[in-house]
């Protein structure tokens, strides 16, 4: 059996990885009931069921198929087993979790199988253009935009690629910065690897604990802490892309001018164009300190303004993040009661902070949080301290400290788990996020709050939607959006999901932003593909496919459907 972690089927994270726990927060239940109606002492708790008792499609693959592959990969590492076979069927979408729980396995892949080399990988692809096999490839399986499942229709038989054992740091020029990395090590691998080398890579999705290089490269990811360190596509130095004809090779050069970018092509193609085996990435010394410094504004209008600044001003941090007065309350709803003296005075400063505020005419509903990350010598992060605590005052903010942005940092990972709770109580938490020019970014959130308002009000459910600032450029920023709402029994789930996920990005593409800023594109996006990039940006994607995958075995459907539907044509929805 292959030394390769998954995820449990049914869920985020590792199996015995604490649930999200509340009774020690005791501002969690009474925002939840609150805001969208859920009574947490008593909502019924709906455990997903045990595998077992759920009806998995049988494999498709035929004997022949399964002594090919394993001609190619050894036997010990092609599977076929119901388990691994639902791990790998699809992400960790809210759509895939509620299909995955509900066992509605309409495609589940056929067989996964492990190479534990870049030749494996060829040989993989020229068998499925000999035996006629589609094929998936697979890191870490956190996709939440429909980019790792088959289409319900496909026939053929389906072949995942998992790159789990491909998971080392091969080699570090700490001259010139860089690093060569085999696609499948996952984010504490490679930052573990890197860090006793004093190194960084600087990447930190959200998915970081779980999500894989190769994953990063194919859905075009950017992480927290982009400010500083880029989105991948700056990362990326160079890769070594898997084709059934070849290995495209892109070397590690620091800039060309050889044409249209095929290393830019390759990034986000979510394995349209063939399996990334090996990335070459841009690394950093790591700083000698790092801090989170958090502030309070009195508006959300306000915090935009001052984060505008900071991106325009000498100062560079690390990340900006700015939540607005919704998402500042969900966050202090999750601070755990204080348990120790020390504790209990801070939380006692902390209120009567806010009624020094009120004093001075905050509204304190209204009031947005945000967090600096300042990394460098003390003399640096000093200076740039201080900067940023000029522009915040100038517009009306106040800084908070260290605190809580070390309990920031602490909890930055920890939304998925809270999204599964919800899940349990038959309550849809979920996410989407887009960028927009910074002149747009107050009416983008204006109208995708009062787009998801109209959702909810049309399926009779009360909703809530809170929204935070992220990932910020010269010309503008991410604004990334939550929202949950109790799901109605009487009505279909995915229906009712699909209600407000469709407002949502609707409203993107109306407001003038992207459909979506480092999710990828999957099957979940595509169908507002032509709103983003124009009919005919859609028209030279789907020729580039075409005439890459003329055969729609490498992961089709995904960002684009061009493989004929079985009435015989073909939708790019």
């Amino acid at each position: 059996m292959p030394d390769v972690k998954h995820q449990k089927w049914w869920g985020w994270g590792y199996d015995g990885v604490p649930d999200f726990q509340y009774a020690n927060k005791p501002g969690f239940a009474p925002f939840v009931r609150a805001r969208i109606g859920l009574d947490l002492a008593t909502a019924p708790v709906v455990r997903p069921p045990a595998l077992s008792e759920l009806t998995v499609p049988a494999s498709r693959a035929s004997a022949a198929d399964l002594d090919a592959l394993a001609a190619v990969v050894g036997a010990e590492h092609v599977r076929t087993d119901d388990e691994t076979r639902v791990v790998h069927w699809a992400g960790r979408s809210v759509r895939d979790l509620i299909r995955t729980r509900a066992g509605d396995f309409t495609r589940v892949t056929d067989v996964v199988v492990y190479p534990g080399s870049e030749d494996e990988c060829r040989r993989l692809l020229a068998l499925a253009a000999e035996r006629d096999l589609v094929v998936i490839p697979f890191g870490g399986g956190t996709s939440i935009s429909g980019s790792l499942h088959a289409e319900d229709d496909e026939t053929r038989v389906v072949v995942t690629v998992d790159l789990g054992r491909l998971n080392r740091v091969l080699s570090v020029d700490e001259h010139s910065g860089l690093a060569r990395v085999q696609a499948g090590i996952l984010g504490p691998d490679l930052e573990a690897d890197l860090g006793a080398r004093g190194l960084t890579m600087g990447h930190v999705p959200d998915s970081f604990t779980y999500s894989t290089l190769g994953g990063w490269v194919a859905t075009r990811s950017s992480g927290m802490q982009s400010d500083k360190y880029g989105d991948i596509a700056d990362i990326v130095k160079g890769l070594r892309l898997v084709r059934p004809s070849g290995v495209v090779v892109l070397r590690d050069l620091p800039s060309t001018s050889t044409g249209p970018s095929l290393r830019e092509m390759i990034i986000g193609s979510e394995g349209r164009l063939g399996i990334i085996t090996e990335v070459t990435i841009q690394v950093h010394r790591l700083p000698e300190r790092r801090e989170v410094i958090a502030y309070m504004f009195p508006t959300w209008d306000a915090g935009l303004l001052a984060l505008h600044e900071v991106a325009r001003s000498e100062a560079h941090p690390v990340f900006t993040r700015l939540s607005d007065a919704d998402e500042t309350a969900f966050s202090l709803s999750t601070l755990k009661a204080p348990t120790t003296p020390l504790k209990k005075a801070k939380a006692f400063g902390q209120e009567r902070l806010w009624d020094v505020l009120r004093l001075r005419g905050w509204d304190t509903d209204a009031m947005c949080i945000s967090y600096c990350c300042f990394e460098g010598t003390k003399r640096h992060n000093d200076r740039e301290k201080d900067l940023v605590k000029s522009i915040v005052a100038r517009h009306g903010g106040i800084t908070l400290g260290s605190g809580p942005g070390a309990l920031y940092d602490q909890k930055k990972f920890d939304t998925p788990y809270i999204r599964d709770f919800l899940l349990d109580r038959r309550t849809v938490g979920d996410v989407s996020e887009t960028a927009a020019p910074w002149s747009k970014l107050a009416e983008v959130h204006r109208r995708t709050k009062a787009a998801a308002q109209r959702a909810f009000a049309a399926l009779g459910r009360t909703g809530f939607v809170m929204c935070h600032l992220s990932h910020s450029y010269h010309s503008g920023a991410c604004l990334y959006f939550t929202f949950a709402f109790v799901l109605d029994d009487a009505r279909d789930d995915l229906e009712q999901y699909d209600t407000v996920k469709r407002a949502v990005q609707q409203e993107f593409m109306d407001a003038g932003a992207t459909l979506s800023h480092h999710h990828g594109v999957g099957t979940e996006h595509r169908p507002w593909m032509a709103e983003d990039v124009s009919p005919e940006g859609v028209a030279l994607l789907a020729g580039l496919f075409e005439a890459a995958d003329p055969e729609h075995r490498l992961n089709p459907d995904k960002v684009l459907r061009t493989r004929p539907t079985p009435e015989g044509s073909a939708t790019t929805g």
